[in-house]
């Protein structure tokens, strides 16, 4: 029976059904967007203004790029370090000696760590616990004269001609911070009318000074590359499509094959993303729901053909009860005969 004769037949006994299969399915939707989104700011899999699903769909969406989300810091030994780029976004617990040593071994084999963050105390310690100079001033940016919408929206330039990739002219920050260098290269910088204040309603005070403000560096530890950025906001979806903000993105990871968004220390995975992230990785998992597949699809042929053939054999039924029986049946009544004797009479 089709859907809408399944729906019209029958309406006071069809309506309450149809009823209860919507609403069943509209809360299993819930449920399922539920496990499988998540609302943490910089979260890959939030998909409102300050996640950063964008990002993770570019890199996914790259046919020359893997991308793995990071939930525990032993992945990062599983990698080609010189083809591996790591994102670490606003990390909000501290990595720990294990952890940051991971990450430190991951550098020096030649990984690339990109490091973006503005006012977080954790990402700093993970720089020097690694070796890196770089680190992020934790005070709020503001340039009264090359912004955006606001001054709490600088638009920084590079340094150089051939620091990052092609088709970088500017970079559009979001309540962001410095860096303090230290002796890593900057990448990008702040007009001269930049400042730095302690909060949103402040300005620049009297010994404040206006200069131009490092707001990406780079350097070199071991065989790898750590680069700092001082606004996670440049990934969140709201920015990433604001000039030129996703070539800037997309340059540190132009040239690796494998890209790493680490959230271990950051958003949690939503639930539904963390099953099928660990069902990737455990083949005895995977046989065993194949063959459970096959399972439930053999049961439910079986099912099919039962309620087939059950089918068919009430419509026989029915149709054998519906035909009339032969002492039912009327013969056609024979045409009267006339009298001939009475028609030649009449004659």
């Amino acid at each position: 029976m089709k859907l809408h004769e399944w729906i019209t037949t029958d309406r006071q006994r069809n309506w309450p059904e149809t009823l209860a299969v919507v609403f069943g399915a509209v809360v299993v939707l819930a449920v399922v967007l539920a496990a499988a989104t998540s609302a943490a700011s910089f979260g890959p899999y939030n998909y409102a203004w300050d996640g950063t699903s964008e990002f993770r769909d570019r890199v996914a969406e790259d046919p020359d790029t893997e991308l793995e989300i990071v939930n525990e810091t032993d992945q990062y030994e599983d990698e080609d370090a010189d083809e591996t780029v790591a994102f670490v976004i606003a990390p909000e617990t501290d990595y720990g000696e294990t952890d940051t040593e991971r990450v430190r071994q991951f550098v020096e084999d030649g990984g690339t760590l990109v490091v973006l963050d503005d006012f977080g105390q954790h990402s700093n310690e993970l720089l020097s616990a690694i070796g890196a100079d770089a680190r992020t001033d934790g005070q709020l940016l503001r340039d009264d004269v090359n912004h955006e919408s606001t001054p709490m929206m600088p638009v920084a330039t590079p340094v150089g001609d051939d620091a990052l990739a092609p088709g970088v002219d500017e970079v559009t920050l979001n309540h962001a911070s410095a860096v303090e260098p230290g002796n890593a290269t900057v990448l990008v910088r702040t007009s001269e009318f930049a400042y730095l204040v302690e909060d949103e309603e402040a300005n620049l005070s009297a010994d404040g000074e206006l200069e131009p403000r490092p707001v990406a560096t780079t350097e070199d530890i071991g065989d790898g590359q750590v680069v700092v950025v001082s606004d996670p906001s440049v990934l969140i979806n709201t920015m990433i499509d604001r000039s030129d903000n996703a070539a800037f993105v997309e340059g540190f990871y132009a040239d690796k094959s494998v890209v790493l968004f680490d959230v271990s220390h950051g958003t949690s995975v939503p639930p539904l993303i963390a099953l099928l992230t660990d069902f990737r990785t455990e083949p005895v998992a995977q046989i065993a729901v194949g063959l459970l597949g096959i399972g439930l699809i053999a049961g439910l042929s079986g099912r099919v053909s039962n309620a087939t053939a059950r089918v068919r054999t009430n419509r026989k039924s029915a149709d054998r009860r519906s035909e009339p029986d032969a002492s039912d049946r009327q013969t056609p009544a024979a045409p009267e005969r006339q009298d001939t004797k009475q028609q030649s009479d009449d004659r």
